[in-house]
């Protein structure tokens, strides 16, 4: 018998995962630009930022997508440390409603919801039909698994042996409250899916094998359990603010559970007013054996605690954030943060769309290494800085690992399962990444043209110093147009762009006239403004690459 409850129960929660995946990546598909767009445009304000979370986490059913999309956010400097801790907020909250939905038992709609699903995944030439298909698909095994978790565990009602060892989960005095909340955690940190193990204790306090607070001390735990997605999202992150935000999930969920404890017995009351009285739901009664509407029950208390913290965290949220950054290490950022390189975990890169919030955030990174790049080469030019223009190998390399870096992972990304949207933005973000990459190569040479001119001594007249100090301001000026437009396109930046393009082109002819005017004159070396007019000619190609990254970010806005 034992083998038997064990191969339907675990297969059962298989198969639930497998749902819940399915579903996930079917909703993120459908919608994963427009979720991204939203995370993007989160405000500093907390309660905003705590009802994009929920409402993001509710679309895709999956804290940890959303975790993992934040934790890149920030690790690609996109999102301050306060702006991730509110959404995560949130994504606490929209993440039961996962829970919610199991409540309203449609297991009678598994069987044709995969039967109608897997075809529509499999078989649909067009993608969004396949991906409604993937989420049918996911909706209906999610609700088989739960039916087969069931049944699995219904024979362990009568065992006498089963119902003693349950008989320890009995949170009415402290040893059993504890024990319950570190199984849920650790059962949790093992699946790695707090929907799922939410589920089974819900399956559990309807087949009667655990009472109802004791599932509810269970779902306490869960929720700390929940909490090692954040931590797994920040290895090898290299960036504090990512190591801080997963920090503050865990803080926030451990604090709001010890809260909760210290007040159980009147949680459960609350419970059972939010269901019976405020909801009109029936009583927890046993029927035929079992307990029919424990599920109900669980489920509200899972979006009850989940509620209640975020209303306390709000209340208290710069308290939080000064205890995340007391407990959090100081040193995980070591040296120069410019020259800080990519990194993709594979979680992240398992997940199409956070993996493409990542690259954006990266590409931006990657936008302002090349522009202090530029200026460093500029200004030591300029003021004949035999020391700081050597820099310019440092950038280079680090540039050149970049752009091999985020080629590999968009490599990587195109070949997964993507919509066309998403397709055709990795085809702006690779343009983008070659342009700035280029841009470091014109720099490199740049660079490389003012050593020669401070090791020879090469004269140069004086206004040949004007003009390049002239054109330096302006491509500076389109590379900082370029940095925003990553970040946050203007309604008129392709304007803009035009604009700085064409006056570079303009300038870099009238700049050479002028040149030869002087050559004519014998007012320069021949030396000194052949290699003048190669640092303007490159100069005006950083321009056209400008440009081509503008366009292309207009494309993929």
């Amino acid at each position: 018998m034992y083998l038997s409850v064990i191969v339907n129960t675990l297969g059962g929660l298989a198969i639930f995962v497998l749902g819940m995946k399915f579903m996930t990546e079917g909703l993120q598909m459908s919608a994963g630009n427009r979720i991204r767009n939203i995370l993007r445009a989160v405000s500093s304000n907390r309660v905003l930022g705590c009802l994009t979370g929920t409402v993001v986490t509710t679309a895709v059913q999956s804290s940890s997508a959303t975790t993992v999309m934040v934790i890149g956010f920030v690790t690609a400097g996109l999102m301050t440390l306060e702006q991730a801790v509110g959404v995560i907020i949130g994504a606490n909250i929209g993440t039961t409603m996962t829970a919610q939905l199991i409540a309203f038992k449609f297991e009678a709609l598994a069987l044709p919801a995969i039967a109608i699903g897997v075809p529509m995944k499999f078989f649909a030439t067009r993608k969004k039909y396949r991906y409604a298909g993937e989420i049918i698909a996911g909706f209906g095994l999610l609700f088989f698994g739960l039916s087969l978790m069931g049944d699995g565990l219904k024979p362990l009602r009568t065992d006498p042996a089963v119902v003693e060892f349950f008989t320890k989960f009995d949170p009415a005095h402290a040893g059993g409250l504890v024990l319950c909340i570190l199984t849920g955690a650790v059962v949790t940190i093992i699946v790695q899916s707090s929907s799922a193990t939410v589920g089974l204790t819900m399956t559990l306090a309807t087949q009667g094998l655990i009472s109802l607070p004791a599932a509810i001390a269970l779902v306490l735990g869960e929720n700390i359990g929940t909490t090692i997605t954040a931590q797994l999202a920040t290895i090898g992150s290299g960036n504090v603010n990512s190591y801080r935000a997963a920090n503050a999930h865990t803080l926030f969920n451990v604090l709001g559970v010890i809260l909760v404890t210290a007040i159980f017995p009147w949680f459960l009351q609350g419970v059972d007013w939010l269901t019976i009285t405020l909801m009109h739901a029936p009583a927890n009664t046993m029927v035929d054996g079992a307990y029919p509407h424990a599920g109900r029950f669980v489920a509200n208390a899972h979006t009850l605690f989940n509620v209640l913290n975020a209303i306390v965290f709000l209340v208290f949220f710069p308290l939080l954030i000064k205890a995340t950054l007391a407990l959090s290490p100081k040193d995980k950022e070591a040296g120069d943060p410019l020259f800080r390189m990519p990194q993709f975990d594979q979680r992240t890169l398992d997940n199409p769309v956070a993996a493409m919030a990542q690259v954006r955030g990266e590409i931006l990174h990657m936008a302002e290494v090349v522009r202090a790049a530029y200026c460093n080469a500029i200004e030591s030019i300029m003021q004949h800085d035999h020391k700081n223009i050597r820099k310019w190998q440092r950038f280079e390399r680090h540039i050149d690992e970049m752009h091999k870096t985020l080629m590999l992972v968009l490599t990587q990304i195109m070949q997964s399962e993507i919509n066309e949207e998403a397709s055709q933005e990795i085809s702006e973000q690779i343009r983008i990444i070659n342009n700035l990459e280029r841009i470091g190569d014109a720099v490199e040479i740049i660079a490389m043209l003012g050593e020669d001119i401070m090791d020879k001594d090469i004269p140069m007249s004086p206004q040949s110093w004007e003009d390049l100090q002239t054109m330096r301001e302006k491509v500076a000026q389109f590379l900082e147009l370029i940095r925003q437009g990553l970040r946050t396109p203007s309604a008129n930046f392709l304007e803009e762009a035009e604009v700085l393009e064409a006056s570079i082109d303009a300038l870099r002819e009238n700049i050479r006239c002028a040149y030869i005017e002087r050559l004519k004159n014998a007012q320069c070396s021949v030396e000194g403004g052949t290699i003048f007019m190669n640092m303007i000619t490159r100069m005006e190609k950083i321009g056209d690459c400008c440009f081509t990254i503008a366009r292309a970010i207009t494309r993929q806005a």
